[in-house]
């Protein structure tokens, strides 16, 4: 970003630009659009070189004489872009900060002309600019579900990177081709990456798994490389890198709703933990607000966690559905970046701190800086496989977030807008697709987006498939504790069309109290957990829900058992011919049945 005056001939007026950039830089601390300023600099220097020639040298802001050929640069930006481009009014807005920043000064000079036309109203129009589109509802849930399975591989990774370092010893008592031991000297410092270099042999005398630690399963790296890649990947079994941060960003952007610059911009001392929920304290500096918002977490006091495995299936039915509260990414974040943010004290505004391993061999621990560095959002969207129509920009979570905030609140602007003006949600965010299309919808339309809204809600069980087989490994994967997964296979936690993860803190009945409404209510709840063994008690289930269809008002029936039955037949349509068959003929020999409550019968006797 470095500007060098003496590669113009209007070598003074560069410097006079150059010094005012520098110091606007340093005292804005901007730090994306510090570069629009150089070039707008550099392309004005260079039109005057080419409008005054020999003349140039003299050129100074001072000069009355450059008012004409300030306003001819203006006017000519235009020519070097496509119709209608947004590019040439920043650049001319750019360099007129600089010019109105050198005229305030007291002790600097500005034409009188020049200062007048800087502070008067813009020569060029703003152009056209194309709105990006939402993330689709689907692709908005894809994206939070690799978001949580990348938050667990890093968690997972790191965890087990410092359990191999304790494992380790200093490389010169073990072994400088030793994983356990050049993780054991990183963790401790008693080796450097220098250190590395120069000790461990070359590549080609490696273990195996030290290359594949390098280079990945089945591949070499290249001997040029080789020290460096393998420095890199034991400092990322340690701490977090950059790559690993985005998924962060997208969970916080999805659980409050705020926008990348928001959610990356508080530190430890802008997070209130609440007994239901978090507070944090947001900055936005495009609009220059510091906001202090709570966040509520979705489940009941004293509710268990549901699993945050991030895996899912099709269909309305979420299935092992990720945790969104904000106050359960901010902890993860929190307790992951620890040991990141201890390295580097003197970043207070951000949790996101990551380790980086620069070229030239040293080691830093960083402020995350999405725009400035590499991998960027897409890199990560590659890294998890995860694939996105359009742009795959990160702005476009923050829209669908914008659409489902005016659907929520029926399209009032005012409700939408709540975290800035009405004029920038009508100018950047009501052009969504989905927007569009309800516009043009009737009453009854909206009606059945919002029933459809409502069965696709975390409300309801994870479905474990047999797809490699039911293991009590499987279910902890899957998030269960150990004693958990154990009642599961055991069958002691088996409330009849599902098991459950703890009866005793069911969001249907007080924390502590044995659940009242099991198995009634199962198929609606969080804590249910549908194993293939289940299958024959929910085709039984199945069948009593359509008597009941039979003898209640449709508007009854929805209302009590509307949520039951959406979720039910959702995990049966995932299910294959010869499963469905299979468990059918367990009934028929009667090997299954289905135990209900007396009340289950009584219902309609009043």
């Amino acid at each position: 970003m470095a500007l060098d005056p003496a590669d113009y001939c209007c070598s003074l007026l560069a410097v006079q630009l150059a010094d005012e950039w520098v110091e606007y830089v340093a005292a804005t601390e901007i730090v994306a659009q510090a570069n629009n300023y150089r070039h707008a600099i550099d392309e004005f220097c260079r039109y005057v070189d080419k409008a005054l020639g020999a003349e140039a040298a003299g050129a100074s802001l001072s000069d009355p004489g450059l008012f004409d050929t300030l306003v001819r640069w203006e006017l000519s930006l235009p020519e070097e872009y496509a119709d209608g481009s947004a590019r040439p009014w920043p650049m001319a807005s750019s360099l007129r900060v600089l010019v109105i920043r050198r005229d305030d000064h007291n002790e600097r000079t500005v034409a009188a002309d020049l200062a007048r036309l800087a502070r008067g109203p813009a020569l060029l129009g703003s152009g056209e600019s194309k709105e990006r589109d939402e993330f689709t509802r689907k692709e908005k849930l894809v994206l939070v579900r690799a978001a949580w399975a990348s938050a667990h591989a890093t968690r997972k990774r790191i965890k087990e990177g410092w359990a191999l370092a304790a494992q380790g010893r200093h490389p010169d008592e073990g072994s400088w081709t030793s994983i356990a031991d050049l993780l054991w000297g990183l963790a401790n410092e008693e080796i450097t990456v220098e250190d590395i270099r120069q000790r461990v042999p070359v590549s080609r005398h490696w273990p195996l798994d030290l290359l594949e630690l390098a280079a990945g399963p089945g591949r070499t790296p290249r001997p040029s490389t080789a020290s460096m890649q393998l420095t890199r990947r034991l400092f990322a079994r340690l701490y977090p890198t950059a790559l690993d941060m985005h998924a962060f960003r997208v969970l916080l952007m999805d659980a409050t709703g705020h926008a990348a610059e928001e959610v990356t911009s508080f530190g430890e001392a802008g997070v209130e933990f609440l007994p239901k929920g978090v507070r944090l304290t947001l900055l936005k500096n495009r609009a220059e607000r510091l906001r202090h918002r709570a966040f509520r977490d979705q489940l009941p006091p004293g509710s268990p966690a549901p699993d945050t495995d991030g895996q899912g299936g099709e269909g309305k039915l979420t299935v092992n559905w990720a945790r969104r509260e904000a106050s359960e990414v901010v902890r993860y974040l929190m307790d992951l970046t620890a040991r990141a943010r201890a390295k580097a004290p003197h970043i207070t505004d951000t949790l996101f701190v990551h380790v980086a391993v620069r070229s030239d061999r040293t080691v830093v621990f960083k402020r995350w800086s999405p725009s400035q560095s590499k991998p960027h959002f897409r890199d990560w969207l590659d890294a998890v496989d995860v694939t996105v129509k359009g742009d795959p920009h990160i702005g476009r979570l923050r829209k669908s977030t914008k659409v489902e905030k005016a659907i929520a609140t029926e399209g009032r602007i005012d409700a939408a807008a709540d975290d800035h003006t009405e004029e920038t949600f009508a100018g950047h965010y009501a052009q969504g697709t989905t927007l569009r299309i309800m516009s043009g919808r009737t009453i009854a339309t909206a009606q059945q987006h919002w029933f459809d809204q409502a069965l696709a809600r975390v409300d309801g069980p994870t479905v474990v498939t047999d797809a490699e087989g039911i293991n009590q490994d499987r279910l902890e994967e899957a998030g269960l504790t150990p004693d958990e997964a154990d009642g599961i296979m055991s069958g002691q936690l088996d409330m009849g069309v599902s098991h459950c993860k703890d009866p005793y803190q069911s969001p249907y009945s007080r924390p502590g109290e044995l659940c009242a409404v099991a198995p009634l209510r199962c198929l609606e709840c969080r804590n249910a957990w549908i194993l293939p063994t289940n299958l024959p008690q929910l085709l039984l289930f199945k069948a009593h829900l359509e008597i009941l269809r039979t003898l209640m008002p449709p508007q009854d029936f929805g209302r009590l058992w509307g949520q039951s039955w959406a979720n039910l037949n959702a995990v049966l349509d995932d299910l294959s011919p010869e499963e469905l068959s299979l468990a059918r003929k367990h009934i028929e020999v009667g090997e299954a049945i289905l135990g209900l409550p007396l009340a289950a019968h009584t219902e309609f006797d009043a």
